[in-house]
């Protein structure tokens, strides 16, 4: 969980990011988050059951509904809820979950790493990507 390389693989070899809790509000981290990550040249696949496009991006309800291979999913809920979407990442075959900062779930991460997934937790990938200089 964490590692080094591994966030550094997410960050350059991956191309679909799946955006659990994505909001519509420019405002919100999530949207600024999910809008670097499309700067960088990500597909975002905003998972929100309430919107109907973001970030010009067709709109989700679930996981379980996105119709195409999803790289990483990366979490903006609580870290109460988080356990579900890792469930869910892990039933659709992703290859990592990425836990937003402060959203902890260390069961639902011991999961998702048992199931050969990538684990990142209570870290952002627009941080990450500032520290490399990108």
């Amino acid at each position: 969980m964490n590692d080094t390389k591994a966030i550094d693989r997410l960050l350059t070899d991956t191309k679909t990011w799946a955006v659990v809790g994505l909001s519509g509000k420019p405002e919100r981290a999530s949207y600024r988050v999910a809008a670097r990550l499309q700067s960088i040249g990500m597909t975002i696949i905003p998972v929100n059951p309430i919107e109907e496009e973001i970030l010009g991006e067709k709109t989700y309800p679930d996981l379980a509904s996105v119709p195409f291979e999803v790289d990483v999913v990366d979490i903006f809920r609580r870290s109460e809820l988080a356990g579900v979407h890792v469930d869910e990442a892990i039933e659709i075959g992703a290859r990592a979950v990425w836990m937003q900062l402060d959203v902890i779930d260390r069961e639902a991460a011991d999961r998702a790493e048992a199931a050969g997934l990538d684990v990142v937790m209570d870290r952002c990938p627009a941080i990450e990507l500032r520290r490399r200089g990108r």
